[in-house]
């Protein structure tokens, strides 16, 4: 009768306001019920957890109408495995925090922050993302070289109902993009080349495993996935080489877009404040006319939504 009548006091206790019957109720009902919120507790301080790791930036781009549909804001992410001689963000490969002269000025370039920091940025403007369509954009260098921070940043913001993108050149070992295809929308994916030797030459590193990557996150389903060229005067900008990394993106299931990004020197004078060399100095961005041949080169080997910008 005793193991009745407490069994009964704790099915009470969760019928009516627990809280107006926990006082009048036998010790082991009250120790049940405790425990079961401890539990929960728990569980939901595991759950917040991730809005405490940490990672590096050195920039925050707020309204942005590039790299993902509508306003955006884009957090640029230190660290990256290339060296692209065209690179204009070259303050972004190095992880170390670094020094660089901005006009005239020494500027501190990366800081450490939580995803929960970065979060309270980023919903900051959701209205806009919501009117527009937008969302949050991880960039770089390549983000991916901070898995768990880049994996968590994208985690915060799903769940906050925000859009969710990256740009990336899924040089990263598989494993660390598998972190990321949960939570990401739209896969914003540089092909440079699909020669490996110039590859390297231009870049440092050959495009084998990005080829890889991509064709896996293709085959994953896991997101929407647009190849993003750019295109470098004397590296990639002929047609033939422009057709042949078409080629390899129509063979990509579920791509149906690409982008053709044309070169530009927004980012040499960064050079010079680091104390580095700009190894295309004198290069002159492609044409109009020529972006255009370029595009219609595409056209002509394969079906892909072929765009000069992104």
């Amino acid at each position: 009768h005793r193991r009745t009548r407490r069994i009964i006091s704790i099915w009470w206790c969760v019928w009516q306001d627990t809280a107006l019957c926990l006082p009048h109720c036998p010790d082991p009902c009250r120790m049940i019920l405790y425990e079961g919120q401890s539990r929960d507790s728990e569980k939901q301080e595991n759950i917040m957890d991730y809005l405490k790791t940490t990672g590096r930036i050195f920039d925050v781009q707020r309204y942005s109408i590039h790299d993902g549909p509508g306003i955006r804001t884009i957090l640029f992410l230190k660290g990256c495995i290339l060296r692209c001689r065209w690179c204009c963000n070259p303050e972004s490969q190095e992880f170390a925090i670094q020094k660089m002269i901005v006009q005239g000025e020494e500027k501190i370039i990366g800081r450490d922050v939580t995803v929960e920091e970065m979060l309270q940025v980023v919903e900051k403007d959701r209205a806009y993302y919501y009117r527009s369509g937008g969302g949050m954009t991880l960039s770089g260098g390549e983000c991916l070289c901070q898995p768990e921070f880049a994996r968590d940043l994208l985690r915060g913001a799903k769940e906050r109902g925000i859009h969710t993108a990256i740009e990336s050149m899924a040089g990263m070992p598989w494993e660390n993009i598998q972190m990321v295809l949960p939570y990401l929308d739209l896969y914003l994916m540089d092909i440079k080349h699909t020669n490996p030797e110039k590859h390297k030459a231009f870049t440092g590193r050959s495009n084998e495993r990005m080829l890889e990557n991509a064709r896996k996150t293709a085959l994953s389903g896991m997101t929407r996935l647009v190849i993003r060229v750019p295109v470098i005067p004397g590296f990639n900008d002929t047609v033939e080489e422009i057709q042949g990394i078409a080629r390899f993106a129509a063979t990509l299931p579920g791509v149906d877009k690409i982008h053709l990004l044309p070169y530009h020197r927004l980012g040499q004078d960064k050079y010079t404040g680091l104390g580095r060399e700009y190894l295309l100095d004198g290069v002159l961005p492609p044409s109009a006319e020529h972006m255009e041949t370029l595009k219609k080169a595409v056209h002509a080997v394969c079906g892909l939504d072929c765009q000069i910008g992104g």
